[in-house]
């Protein structure tokens, strides 16, 4: 595996990883197509793909409905809040660049009103405090090389 990496790829204690390794993806439009999610995020809002085809809402976002092959898509807004679904604690084996942060949580949220699951960690609370159907709220986090991804929080407390 070579350890050149795309312009923009994140390494650990400054050092470059190889493409593969770096877990957040390339977010311009020269890099991808779903450029938009990645241009929302930074403006705090969660977006995903919607075919006006056939209807279907696609978690992850995407440029082609998987249910009937259109390329016919919009971008619509997803809720900012979602429940927990199932959960579990990252206690060793983290992947590399994030064994700093152990233990964390990551989890399954549903979001509110949809049945969308999406995985995601969840800052602010440690495992042992919380509980399955725990109300989350989206956070945007803004990686050191310019990128964003997002993480979710306890929306009122836990437990």
């Amino acid at each position: 595996m070579s350890s050149e990496e795309p312009p923009g790829s994140a390494g650990t204690r400054g050092l470059p990883l190889p493409f593969a390794l770096d877990f957040y993806p390339l977010q311009a439009p020269e890099f991808t197509r779903i450029h938009p999610f990645f241009d929302n995020l930074r403006k705090g809002k969660l977006t995903t793909t919607n075919c006006t085809r056939c209807g279907a809402v696609h978690w992850q976002p995407r440029v082609v409905c998987p249910k009937c092959n259109s390329d016919s898509l919009e971008w619509i807004d997803l809720p900012k809040e979602g429940e927990l679904f199932a959960f579990t604690e990252v206690r060793a084996g983290a992947p590399i660049g994030f064994e700093k942060d152990v233990p964390f949580v990551t989890a399954l949220v549903r979001l509110k009103g949809t049945e969308i699951l999406l995985t995601a960690r969840i800052d602010g609370a440690k495992y042992e405090e919380l509980k399955i159907g725990d109300r989350v709220r989206l956070k945007v986090i803004d990686l050191p090389d310019g990128r964003v991804w997002f993480r979710f929080t306890p929306a009122s407390g836990t437990g």
